[in-house]
């Protein structure tokens, strides 16, 4: 008989065992073939400034602000955890021990005492948005807390509790609640802030901090009584936490360079994270003078600024109007990449590229008559006229006649191509071939690539690419004119006289006014930023009395008093620059022949360089440059990069002193004025 009994209990055990096994193995199956949601949560674009902080965030495609978590505090998760669901770390995804806990509550109270819902749990219903009140609701949401469980690590679980928790209104997650309660990162959270984050995600509605203050105050409090309770907070801590006020509005998400931030958000996929190189602090001041620069002005008149750091090519502030709301304004279009006219901003390059071909020096000697192009007589902007000036003047009191007298004698396609050397999208009316206009502002072209070509002149000569994205901008290649040309231009433009009240001699900057008054422009530099000033109507119309110097020029010089310390001296005269009075020039230096003595090779009997070839790569052993001419009367002048090389020579081959490396620019004057010119570069 006990041999009978024993086997008997030997077949029951082996039965509960085998009905053990097929639960367990159901229980597996009925997890294991649980629906998952997407696991992958939609967030907002954020562009960054170049301290990391937020410049813009834009919210996900149904309106809610939605952030990556980025770093929280860990005091807040320690907190957050302890209160929500103390055994997280240790629980399957469902509490067996607070289920049983509940449910003796319930029983001995004969109502709901407490939850058993864990942090999975709730994740679970938040990835469902689904409800908590029904009881195949707990089931479904159990069932899918143990399946993400298997899938996820707790690290990843609660990394999607930080992104889906609700905070009130379209406001979820920890982040985009940071920022919009207390308009700070979560990294750095007082005990206070981190229990109220607490509380708001289990009745975000009815707690509201701007529409249920007493409601959020008495449920922050409840979560730092228990924090002290559990000795998750001190006593202390807590009771100095309760004395802290709760925010009563929900404050604006950051939108600094709003139209900058538009446009870099609109080139990447939502959720991406942008790194830029704009300074917050100038981005601030340079919109805040914006607004005050339109302030006076008509309804329709705009403002674009911008600056760069030209040392670099990183853009630290862009403002693309006075008022992106504004729609009187045209406050979403972005001026600083509109094409307009440019005015008489261009004229730098012209005198850049006729220094550094040897069409003249700043003490030259140049026409400002009346003068016929063909058809076209070119005015002064003022109608009148100075006679034989320096062309230092010219350029300095932005004189017409002498810069269209030099464009033709450069070609106005030569202007051109350093503008696009340099980057710049430039636009002719009717895609026409480029005439003499150009270098009075006939063209369009974007404040930015203006920015941009200036931050050249103020490099001497060295193109860079600008850009507000963090590691897009750099150094191009090439040069659009020598050193020399560069510097004496820069030279010019440090002593045109600033604004009433300016101080001289901080920066080099030109001005510039469209036909008709359409855009008022100023632009200049010193030894380490560049930046550009537009004003006019984002339509295009004519602004009556506008001028670039009285305008734009002021609020160019209050933008460099905005960049403040960082201000940096313009660079010193490069060793080979010719500093002299016109008298003691070569010859042919002296005087600006016009059109009838171009300085060409076009014109008859001009000099010819047939060695070096232009662009030619020469390698040098140290032994000079050998240069071959044929044509011109003696006797020559060598010039490079602007300065004379060698004056006086009667031969038609001779050896140059130039041993490189670099860039050069040459020019061969010969004794009637004519010239021509090579771009070479010389190699060690």
């Amino acid at each position: 008989m006990t041999s009978r009994l024993r086997a008997a209990g030997v077949f029951a055990a082996a039965l509960l065992l085998l009905l053990g096994a097929g639960l367990r193995d159901g229980l597996d199956r009925w997890i294991a073939t649980a629906p998952l949601p997407p696991l992958a949560v939609d967030v907002g674009t954020e562009v960054l400034a170049r301290d990391g902080t937020i410049l813009r965030a834009f919210p996900v495609a149904d309106g809610r602000w939605r952030l990556a978590p980025g770093p929280v505090d860990p005091a807040y998760l320690t907190a957050l955890v302890a209160y929500e669901d103390g055994r997280f770390y240790r629980h399957p995804g469902v509490d067996p021990l607070a289920v049983l806990r509940a449910g003796a509550q319930m029983i001995g109270n004969g109502q709901v005492v407490s939850g058993a819902s864990t942090l999975t749990m709730q994740v679970a219903r938040l990835l469902e948005e689904g409800t908590t009140g029904r009881l195949d609701g707990k089931l479904r949401q159990a069932r899918l807390a143990l399946a993400l469980e298997r899938h996820l690590t707790k690290a990843q679980i609660l990394d999607l509790y930080l992104r889906l928790a609700p905070f009130g209104g379209n406001v979820e997650g920890v982040r985009a609640a940071s920022l919009a309660w207390f308009g700070k990162e979560p990294r750095r959270l007082s005990p206070a802030e981190a229990a109220l984050l607490i509380a708001l995600p289990q009745s975000p509605e009815s707690r509201r901090p701007d529409r249920f203050p007493k409601a959020a105050k008495a449920a922050r409090d409840r979560v730092l009584d228990r924090l002290a309770a559990e000795a998750v907070l001190a006593p202390d801590a807590a009771q100095a936490a309760k004395a802290e006020p709760i925010p009563t509005r929900r404050r604006d998400f950051p939108a600094l360079a709003p139209h900058l931030t538009e446009r870099l958000a609109a080139a990447v996929p939502r959720g991406t994270r942008i790194e830029t190189t704009i300074t917050p602090g100038l981005q601030r001041a340079a919109e805040a003078l914006a607004g005050r620069a339109v302030a006076g002005q008509a309804g329709q008149v705009s403002v674009a600024l911008l600056v760069a750091d030209h040392r670099t090519g990183e853009i630290r502030a862009s403002v693309g109007g006075a008022a992106w709301t504004d729609a009187k304004r045209a406050g979403f279009v972005d001026l600083t990449q509109a094409s307009r006219s440019p005015g008489s901003t261009l004229k730098p390059f012209v005198y850049a590229l006729a220094f550094d071909d040897g069409l003249a020096h700043p003490e030259t000697l140049i026409e400002d008559r009346p003068v016929a192009f063909g058809p076209w007589r070119p005015q002064n902007f003022d109608r009148s006229f100075r006679g034989t000036v320096p062309v230092r003047q010219a350029l300095s009191l932005s004189l017409n006649i002498p810069v269209v007298s030099l464009t033709e004698a450069l070609g106005p396609e030569r202007l051109l191509s350093a503008l696009r050397k340099a980057g710049a999208r430039v636009l002719l009316p009717n895609d026409a071939p480029p005439g003499l206009a150009v270098s009075l502002g006939g063209v369009g072209i974007s404040l930015q690539d203006l920015v941009q070509g200036y931050a050249a002149l103020a490099r001497l000569g060295r193109p860079l690419r600008l850009s507000a994205e963090a590691g897009k901008a750099g150094p191009r290649d090439g040069q659009l004119f020598g050193a020399v040309a560069a510097w004496q231009v820069v030279d010019i433009l440090s002593r045109i006289p600033p604004p009433p009240g300016a101080a001289p001699n901080r920066i080099a900057f030109k001005t510039g006014t469209s036909y008709g008054h359409r855009d008022a422009l100023a632009l200049g530099f010193d030894g380490a930023h560049v930046a550009g000033v537009w004003m006019g109507r984002a339509d295009g119309t004519p602004v009556p009395g506008a001028f670039g110097g009285e305008l734009a020029a002021p609020v160019l010089f209050e933008l460099f008093d905005r960049i403040g310390a960082t201000r940096a001296p313009l660079p010193p005269p490069p060793p080979a620059t010719l500093i002299l009075p016109n008298a003691r020039l070569p010859q042919p230096l002296q005087r600006f022949r016009p059109r009838d003595a171009a300085f060409s090779a076009q014109v008859a009997g001009a000099p010819e360089v047939t060695f070096p070839p232009e662009g030619a790569e020469i390698e040098m052993a140290g032994q000079g440059l050998t240069v071959k001419l044929r044509g011109g009367a003696p006797p020559f002048t060598w010039l490079a990069n602007g300065a004379p090389l060698l004056v006086g020579s009667r031969t038609r081959e001779t050896v140059l002193d130039l041993t490189g490396p670099g860039f050069v620019s040459l020019t061969v004057l010969d004794a009637q004025g004519r010239s021509d010119h090579r771009q070479i570069v010389l190699k060690p």
